[in-house]
């Protein structure tokens, strides 16, 4: 292994320290291309991102006021960064830089502090276990801005793509169910319905190649088939925003349709968040429970977020040696992941599908 030191970046996608940061966080947010982008929209972002973050931000502060007044995952990162740091020192000689999208510490504010720290090598490692426009290469184009300037360009570079089917990422996802399963104590398996909840995307995004919904079809795949429950399942997905169609059933829907058919134990699975934050702490741990309960649903639970789960951390080490190995991308098992989807859209925004290099478009 080389000897050079390494710079690892951890890119997530952050979220607002106060309240006070909740329109300035969601200006950011909605100022991102691959978030917003329609004909036109080079001249139309920014007012529209403005007046967005304006609407929303009052009523999105007081859900954070009611998980403690800020976002947890910036905390809830660097804990996983120091864990990274502490798995990776037998190994290599590497410091773990996080990288949040719309939020301090930003993107460009790692990328100076690698250019001024004489790394040899940096190692991108996407939060994200599915790959998506709206994430990875978000924050990958992102990281192409600031690294040229931060002086960057000569230093060498390696990166994750995603990790949605490794094996310890699938263990830690068990593990935690698992976990949360054994607090149902008493109440028989075949009452207790597993509800895996991923956030959404539009539609739209799906058609023009984005791999995301497949990768996480496969992701609960190869969850329940290692789990071995017999608790039955269902896939769903939330957060959604804006009028365009997002992919569905959604995550009230299918809460819904469970409480109609008299179900009573539900058992909410987190899938694409690998830290708590605004969408399980409130919109599945308030809102939905809320909504639940309401309904005649009388156990409601949710597994928690990843975050520093021994087994994670060993999977984001796996993943970081690997690649600074020089370890080939996963492209045929991405490959028989979407050929047992079909009929599906080529997934063609994946950076290593047919070699596409869609990260520097």
């Amino acid at each position: 292994m080389s000897s050079e030191r390494v710079a690892v970046v951890l890119f997530q996608l952050g979220g607002p320290d106060s309240t006070e940061a909740v329109e300035p966080f969601l200006y950011n947010l909605f100022c991102d291309p691959d978030i917003i982008d329609f004909p036109g929209a080079f001249l139309a972002r920014k007012p529209l991102a403005r007046f967005i973050a304006s609407r929303r931000s009052g009523r999105v502060a007081e859900h954070y006021r009611e998980i403690g007044g800020k976002s947890p995952i910036l905390d809830l990162t660097n804990a996983q960064a120091a864990a990274l740091r502490a798995a990776l020192a037998p190994h290599v000689e590497a410091e773990v830089f996080v990288a949040m999208r719309y939020w301090k510490p930003f993107t460009a504010d790692a990328a100076r502090s690698i250019g001024e720290g004489g790394f040899g090598r940096v190692l991108l490692l996407p939060l994200y276990p599915q790959y998506s426009k709206a994430t990875t290469l978000s924050s990958m184009r992102e990281w192409r801005r600031e690294a040229l300037r931060a002086g960057l360009a000569g230093v060498g570079e390696d990166s994750v793509c995603c990790f949605y089917n490794h094996p310890l990422y699938i263990r830690a996802l068990v593990e935690n169910i698992d976990k949360t399963l054994l607090t149902f104590d008493g109440i028989p398996a075949h009452e207790i319905d597993l509800v895996f909840s991923a956030h959404g995307v539009p539609v739209s995004q799906v058609k023009s190649g984005d791999p995301y919904k497949m990768q996480i079809e496969e992701t609960v795949r190869l969850v329940r088939g290692s789990g071995g429950w017999t608790s039955p399942g269902a896939l769903c997905y939330q957060s959604k925003f804006g009028p365009a169609e997002w992919l569905k059933p959604g995550l009230d829907a299918t809460i819904r349709r469970l409480a109609a058919a008299g179900r009573k134990n539900l058992l909410i699975v987190p899938v694409s968040f690998v830290t708590d934050h605004i969408e399980t702490l409130h919109e599945i741990n308030i809102e939905a429970r809320e909504e639940a309960h309401r309904l005649g649903v009388t156990r409601f639970d949710m597994v928690p977020g990843l975050n520093s789960s021994p087994t994670f951390i060993s999977c984001l080490a796996e993943l970081t040696l690997a690649a600074i190995r020089g370890a080939p991308a996963g492209t045929e098992t991405c490959r028989g992941a979407c050929t047992r989807t079909l009929p599906a859209v080529t997934p063609s925004l994946c950076p290593h599908w047919d070699r596409k290099d869609v990260l520097r478009r």
